[in-house]
């Protein structure tokens, strides 16, 4: 459930409500009994928990050797006993 912020608009008393999303906003200042708005809010950030968390620590190991030994779909195998240099195209004058 998300942390609502409130701003009493008669006496400036300002104040946060742990509220279900789905439930009306208030309408009164529970100081005053004033006209109240509900102000936007940054929101929680991500909560990191743990020794750490880096890039690799998730990483698909096996993956990454899968790519590196079987060739893309760019690459070709040269043929057996075939010439893999591009021929000569400069004429001898």
């Amino acid at each position: 459930m998300p942390t609502y912020d409130y701003k009493c608009t008669e006496c400036n008393y300002t104040f946060e409500v742990f509220q279900r999303m789905s439930e009306e906003p208030l309408k009164s200042c529970p100081k005053c009994k004033g006209k109240v708005k509900r102000l936007i809010g940054m929101g929680a950030g991500p909560i990191f928990k743990g020794s750490g968390f880096y890039h690799t620590d998730y990483k698909n190991k096996s993956a990454s050797t899968v790519k590196k030994n079987t060739p893309t779909k760019n690459e070709t195998k040269p043929e057996s006993g075939g010439n893999t240099t591009a021929p000569d195209t400069k004429k001898n004058k």
